[in-house]
């Protein structure tokens, strides 16, 4: 059995929603579906929430994720199941872009490089939200031209052949986006899709790439 996962909870005075999330993980800690629970008032220390780059309360790490804003005792019990596989990035991916933290997406991507593929599954996940796909996108465009992203164009290409005109449409110009030649191969098909909006991507990919 899988010994259950520590939580840190960041909360501060005359937080209206701090008291309501740290009854909930108390609550967890008397179930056994946490092993320690620490907390700390920000604004007595200050330094812990700068540390950790906390700008905003309640918050709650649990294993790799961390949590910002309310959260219902049944929603932490989800993300503590979930802290048990933390290559499963896709859903804290979305939680993270819809509450406005794409920044921090970012910081976690270029930190750990491999991650750029949990990128990639949002953008072909017909069940992510449009906001969590405007999010990948914004991210991508930050990484245009990087090595990053460059070393990423086989593993995007893969999605150009797509049955999803949209799937394809989005590879297409993230591929546009690594303004390398070597995108080329996976782009030119393209020109001649089905869809008028793939093969206009697919134009300017190539645009992209030439400048």
């Amino acid at each position: 059995m899988s010994q259950s996962p520590s939580a840190l909870l960041l909360i501060a005075t005359g937080c209206n929603h701090c008291p309501a999330v740290l009854q909930s993980l108390a609550e967890l800690i008397k179930e056994g579906k946490l092993s320690t629970l620490e907390v700390v008032n920000i604004v007595e220390d200050p330094e812990r929430a700068q540390a950790l780059n906390v700008r905003s309360v309640p918050w709650v790490k649990l294993g790799e994720y961390e949590l910002v804003g309310m959260k219902s005792k049944a929603e932490l019990e989800q993300w503590i199941e979930k802290s048990s596989n933390p290559e499963d990035m896709e859903a804290y991916f979305e939680e993270l872009m819809t509450s406005g933290e794409i920044s921090k997406v970012q910081q976690l991507v270029e930190d750990k490089p491999q991650l750029m593929q949990t990128l990639f599954d949002i953008m072909a996940n017909d069940q992510s939200s449009l906001s969590a796909r405007i999010g990948v996108g914004a991210i991508i465009e930050q990484f245009a031209g990087s090595e990053l992203l460059i070393s990423n164009i086989a593993a995007l290409g893969k999605y150009v052949s797509d049955k999803n005109a949209r799937i394809r449409n989005d590879a297409c110009y993230y591929l546009g986006l690594s303004q390398h030649q070597s995108a080329e191969e996976f782009i030119k098909p393209l020109l001649t899709d089905e869809d008028k909006d793939v093969r206009e991507t697919a134009e300017e990919a190539l645009e992209e790439i030439k400048h």
